[in-house]
């Protein structure tokens, strides 16, 4: 046992490490909620294959014991890594329809994990997927967490703690990432009349659970609202908000409590006045259109009345891009054979239709491997030709640098598209003015609509 936790530990660290280098941030929104002894059972959505599962393994203090598909296990030293690690497999109907037996085993592992006091995350939907909604929540931990509370007469004090995975971009590089927790539900209120009545205690549980769930992600079911979302988000995003004193201040996690916020809005309005959100959204629309038709991003419009400022900023970051080239250079020799590794890993370990799910997941097992041996080879090398301290200063180099040369490619890519818009911008005034005026107009119905909500709720 000591020799798994110690396991445990060294590889949690590792993957926080993983983690750490993949994502730009991962913010953990009230970790505080997550119990610190006793059972637990995570229940959370599922947009984003094994990553779901580092992001909350690295995010809680506590060991999380994960239920993960039996095709896992099929390589020995894998299966062992995963058994130390506290992975309990579980034999779904598509991986082999003749041992679905085997279920019954995985709810006694997990039975058996959770009356030793320990937490285990399920991911109830039971499939990963490529966009952001919640799918349909099945039945499955509230089944087994009613089961196990009962046997128990109610006494255990079972936990499920709902977690809302937000990722910014899940299958760029660099992007950011949001864990939210929710409070936690007792199992034990879930049980009344569960004698007699099992069937509808399992469906009162799920229902609660996926409620809680959508309630800390951003959920939106029509596609239509979705984009007029979206739009409503970029060009508001950035105006000063009112928020309450339990509120985040910055980031991710204000940034989705304002999404949501939008979502609320959008739905209520598309319901009471269906005339103007269609009116709004046709607006929206025809400004996108304009922008997509002159290749202008809606950040560079919106400096273009403070010319001198746009320029100072293109100036600023075209100094930066000459200064920093020699060292993005570098740093992207030392990445191209990595870096390549990974681009295959994804077309060749992805599946098609999830491959924003999975890429993630896939570059993050790559690189540690590319970036890991591809590194360490390099530094022997410069180890057998110039010695110590030189080879520690060079291995302490390549790590940053290769960071740099990813983020200087970003931004001279920004760049190149901002002085596009800039000189289309000043060649063509009048459609400048035209694009500022339908944004000005947008907005202001974006507060126009804000301000009627907020005095109906003070109502």
């Amino acid at each position: 046992m000591k020799n798994s936790a110690a396991l445990y530990r060294v590889m949690r660290r590792v993957i926080g490490l993983a983690l750490g280098f993949y994502f730009r941030r991962i913010e953990r929104f009230h970790l505080e909620r997550v119990p610190a002894i006793g059972p637990v059972l995570f229940v959370s959505n599922h947009p984003n294959s094994l990553t779901d599962s580092f992001v909350i393994g690295a995010s809680v203090p506590r060991k999380v014991n994960f239920i993960g598909t039996v095709q896992l296990f099929s390589v020995k030293p894998v299966k062992w890594l995963l058994t130390q690690c506290g992975v309990i497999p579980i034999n779904r109907a598509k991986d082999n329809p003749k041992a679905m037996r085997s279920v019954a085993e995985t709810f006694e592992a997990v039975y058996r994990v959770l009356e030793g006091g320990e937490a285990v995350g399920i991911f109830p939907e039971g499939i990963t997927y490529d966009d952001s909604a919640l799918k349909e929540v099945k039945s499955g931990a509230a089944r087994m967490a009613l089961e196990l509370e009962h046997r128990h007469g109610g006494k255990l004090g079972l936990r499920l703690v709902p977690v809302g995975l937000t990722y910014s971009a899940k299958e760029i590089y660099r992007s950011d990432a949001l864990a939210n927790f929710g409070e936690p539900i007792v199992a034990a209120e879930f049980l009344a009349g569960y004698e007699e009545r099992r069937k509808e205690c399992i469906v009162r549980l799920t229902e609660e659970i996926e409620r809680r769930i959508q309630s800390l992600i951003v959920h939106i079911p029509k596609l239509e609202e979705a984009r007029v979302v979206e739009g409503v988000r970029r060009l508001y995003l950035e105006r000063s908000m009112t928020w309450r004193p339990d509120e985040p201040s910055t980031g991710k996690a204000k940034e989705l409590l304002f999404t949501q916020r939008i979502v609320e809005s959008v739905d209520r309005i598309y319901r009471a006045e269906p005339e103007r959100a269609a009116a709004f959204a046709a607006k929206l629309n025809r400004y996108e259109r304009w922008l997509w038709r002159l290749r202008i991003p809606d950040e560079t419009l919106k400096l273009f009345p403070k010319k001198e400022k746009l320029a100072a900023t293109t100036f600023c970051w075209a100094v930066i891009a000459v200064i920093g080239a020699p060292i993005a250079l570098y740093g992207w020799v030392h990445r191209l054979i990595p870096y390549a590794l990974i681009k295959w890993s994804a077309q060749k370990f992805t599946l098609p239709d999830r491959r924003k799910a999975q890429a993630s997941t896939t570059a993050i097992a790559a690189g540690i491997v590319g970036f890991g041996a591809c590194y360490a080879i390099y530094v022997g090398v410069f180890q057998w030709l110039f010695g110590w301290p030189a080879s520690f200063w060079y291995a302490l180099s390549l790590p940053v640098t290769g960071l740099l040369a990813h983020y200087y490619l970003r931004e001279i890519r920004k760049l190149w598209v901002g002085v596009q818009a800039t000189i289309v911008l000043l060649q063509a005034p009048f459609a400048a003015k035209q694009l500022l005026a339908m944004r000005e107009e947008l907005i202001a119905e974006i507060e126009a609509a804000r301000a009627e909500i907020v005095k109906n709720q003070g109502n």
